[in-house]
């Protein structure tokens, strides 16, 4: 069982030594903020067994420590993949056209956008739809059916045909 009151005593006689120590180990303050942020809610998750552990902050310290090693060590190969690959090419600006769906989209409830982008981003059907939001298939056509009418009202200038003509999305 955890004590919250315990563990809050915890977190506020360590809280500024942590986030020092997470700072001298990652050489970053805003780095060190997230390990030291990671590393109490790891505690707190413990903290049944934490709580009669003969030195919680050291092993608080190590929990930093090690967060840090592994976060310098997905960095560290992440450098080696763009060495090698060099940066990934520069995306280019949406369309008009894209901007346009994206606002529209944005206005509709979100089972009907659910319902657009799976059907259309991912090619799924009306079945696959229905498995994996856990509804019945009708209540998948009726999304589908009402997200489409209510971006043509809020897109009056393009037919379903031209936008995938033009592939705004």
């Amino acid at each position: 069982m955890r004590d919250a009151q315990s563990f809050d005593e915890f977190y506020r006689s360590t809280s500024r030594r942590m986030l020092r120590y997470g700072y001298a180990v990652a050489g970053d303050y805003t780095e060190a903020q997230d390990l030291v942020q990671e590393a109490f809610a790891r505690a707190w998750r413990q903290w049944g067994k934490l709580v009669s552990h003969p030195a919680p902050e050291a092993w608080l310290r190590l929990v930093v420590a090690r967060l840090a090693t592994d976060r310098w060590r997905r960095l560290h190969g992440l450098r080696g993949v763009l060495s090698r690959n060099g940066p990934p090419p520069p995306v280019p600006a949406p369309t008009e056209d894209s901007v346009l769906l994206v606002g529209a989209l944005r206005q509709l409830p979100a089972a009907q956008r659910q319902a657009l982008a799976l059907h259309y981003l991912f090619d799924m059907s009306v079945a696959e739809i229905a498995r994996e939001t856990g509804v019945p298939t009708g209540t998948v056509k009726s999304w589908l059916s009402r997200g489409r009418a209510r971006l043509a009202a809020l897109l009056p200038d393009y037919s379903a045909a031209e936008m995938e003509a033009n592939d705004v999305a």
